[in-house]
């Protein structure tokens, strides 16, 4: 909550390495704050105040891989001077009053990973000297003008491209499609393009998210996008589409708002024409004809179709992996991580999913660790086959959904999924240290979780539920905060897993929903209703920060209701005894811990905190 300039002194700090400011209320003119800093790697100045011009000295500060100016009120130009810092990987000027054109010497940052330039006042095109970025991973331009160049086609490192809110011309190039690592987002919704959709998109099989809604695309969805297989949204609605909606696994959960208007699309969706056949007319000779002429490719179609069956099955019956499909093996090669992961190396890594690989057992599925060819270590969480198996397979879909589309750096991240009726699994990032239940159940461990590392994990977990909650549109709620669903790293770093009952709360939806959680740590309002908000989830925290102060469960002591100002004298009484004494600040920190425990604990779900104020 810092406020006002920077200290004039600032400049004198020519041994600076690192800044961050983020989140203050400071003000003032940002080129009179800033010197050289010759051996400086990253300055982070977001949601601030800063007005004027980006500083003409930055070009000094060759060392410099991160710059973030992003959420201020700076103005002018960029300028060509950044093209001096040859080891950026990530800059965000975004939601300034940039104007101006981008300079072509900024594709000349060859390490650059991450850039961000949206919501400015920029004008002008996208560089054609774009290819030359080669390890970008992540662009989001918006107010442009122009084609969209082709050689945009060339960054294949790209994992998520948007370049919304511009004002193209022309369509969107097919080279797009060669895009194979795009696997978060590809939106280009609001941004005037015409023609039709491109068939090479269907190229993208990583893709989770894409959205070419409110332009003027017209024609056909290509029905070959039905190959997919990852998308988790596919947003075409405003625009001149006709013709089928293609049939995917995708489209039996889809929503008809990802489709209209339009010209006039069809579909098996609530709310969507049905797509007729148009009827045979003509002459007498030619009903003949439109009669038999089914007959006939449906018997030469079926003596193709025994032939491909019988090449198949000798095919299959060479297969390694028996059992395993070439159908499951590409619905799995689509996803990858650094281009190695592949279905037949998890499959080999677990010995075909041997328990004793298993690392634990989940809700619905078990959690085997795999160490790949490349030496990498992930966990693979394959769901059970079992007669629950529609429930199942919608934890299987929530999760699959929900974690494609988020990025915390305290939520575990996903790499990849296969969805096929033989195997059903996500892949994760393996975390070493397991969860933070089976910490406390080991007495030399849990001395090492020292109450300074417990401060830091329940900021790690309340920064991870409040990205949830208010950084997530529509909001998610996790539904399963537990110490078993928080997973430590060899540093003790937290993250949060378990996506398998999380929500999406939908605005045009009423959010009831059956029963889900953990006994102990599900909000007393769920046993009298079944409206879900993000109150529950904040119940659930502080279930857990009460059990970091314990370390254990906090068992009876949620029952009781105790005045506010008694709430720290339990410190003494609770304390986990394998902590030492702790000193004085740290007596003060517990003390807000637990006040802020109970705060999350009141009966009432209006009386508690949001996970922002948390």
């Amino acid at each position: 909550m810092f406020n006002g300039p920077i200290p004039s002194s600032l400049k004198r700090c020519t041994s600076l390495v690192k800044i961050t400011l983020e989140g203050n209320q400071l003000t003032g003119d940002i080129s009179q704050h800033f010197g050289v800093y010759p051996r400086l790697k990253k300055m982070s100045f977001p949601s601030n105040r800063f007005s004027g011009q980006i500083p003409p000295n930055l070009g000094a500060c060759t060392q410099l891989t991160a710059l973030d100016l992003s959420q201020n009120m700076i103005t002018g130009s960029i300028p060509p001077i950044i093209s001096k810092l040859s080891n950026l990987v990530e800059q965000r000027l975004d939601s300034n009053h940039l104007t101006g054109d981008i300079p072509p010497e900024i594709c000349t940052l060859t390490n650059l990973y991450r850039m961000n330039l949206s919501s400015n006042q920029l004008s002008g095109s996208i560089p054609t000297q774009v290819e030359k970025l080669s390890n970008l991973g992540n662009l989001d331009i918006s107010r442009l003008d122009g084609l969209v160049p082709e050689k945009l086609g060339a960054c294949t490192k790209l994992e998520s491209l948007k370049i919304n809110n511009n004002k193209f011309s022309g369509s969107l190039p097919g080279v797009i499609g060669n895009l194979a690592g795009l696997q978060i987002m590809l939106d280009v919704s609001k941004s005037n393009l015409s023609g039709v959709l491109p068939q090479q998109l269907r190229k993208l099989g990583m893709l989770e998210f894409l959205n070419l809604s409110h332009n003027q695309f017209s024609g056909n969805i290509p029905s070959s996008f039905a190959s997919m297989v990852s998308l988790s949204t596919f947003d075409v609605s405003y625009n001149d589409l006709e013709g089928p909606v293609p049939t995917t696994w995708l489209l039996q959960n889809a929503s008809t708002s990802w489709f209209l208007p339009n010209k006039g699309l069809c579909g098996n969706l609530p709310g969507m024409p049905p797509c007729y056949s148009t009827p045979v007319t003509g002459e007498h000779k030619q009903k003949i004809l439109s009669f038999l002429l089914p007959i006939v490719l449906v018997v030469g179609f079926g003596i193709v179709a025994a032939i491909s069956v019988i090449i198949m099955i000798n095919h299959n019956k060479k297969k390694s992996l028996e059992g395993v499909t070439d159908e499951a093996r590409d619905l799995f090669s689509v996803w990858n991580f650094d281009g190695r992961l592949a279905f037949d190396d998890i499959v080999r890594a677990t010995e075909d999913f041997d328990n004793k690989y298993i690392i634990g057992t989940g809700g619905y599925g078990k959690v085997y660790k795999a160490q790949l060819q490349d030496g990498q270590l992930v966990a693979v969480k394959k769901v059970h086959q079992t007669e629950e198996e529609l429930d199942d397979e919608r934890r299987f879909r929530s999760e699959m959904e929900i974690l494609s589309q988020i990025r915390q750096r305290s939520i575990v991240k996903m790499y990849g999924f296969c969805s096929h009726p033989a195997y059903k699994f996500l892949v994760y990032d393996y975390i070493e240290q397991g969860c933070l239940c089976m910490i406390f159940e080991n007495e030399e461990l849990a001395k090492e979780l020292d109450l300074q590392t417990r401060i830091a994990l329940t900021t790690d977990v309340a920064q991870a539920i409040s990205y949830l909650h208010h950084e997530c549109s529509p909001p998610i709620i996790h539904r399963d905060i537990t110490s078993n669903n928080i997973l430590l790293d060899t540093t003790f770093k937290a993250f949060v897993s378990d996506f398998g009952t999380a929500r999406i709360l939908k605005p045009d939806s009423s959010n009831w929903s059956a029963l889900a959680g953990t006994y102990g740590y599900i909000a007393p309002e769920l046993s009298y209703t079944s409206v879900v908000t993000e109150k529950c989830d904040g119940y659930s925290f502080g279930v857990v920060v009460l059990e970091l102060v314990m370390g254990k469960h906090p068992g009876d002591l949620l029952g009781d209701s105790l005045p506010r100002g008694e709430q720290a004298l339990l410190v003494n009484d609770i304390l986990d005894q394998r902590l030492t004494t702790p000193i004085t600040t740290e007596e003060n920190s517990l003390d807000l811990l637990i006040k802020l425990a109970f705060s999350c604990l009141e009966s009432s779900p209006q009386a508690r905190p949001t996970m922002r104020e948390a």
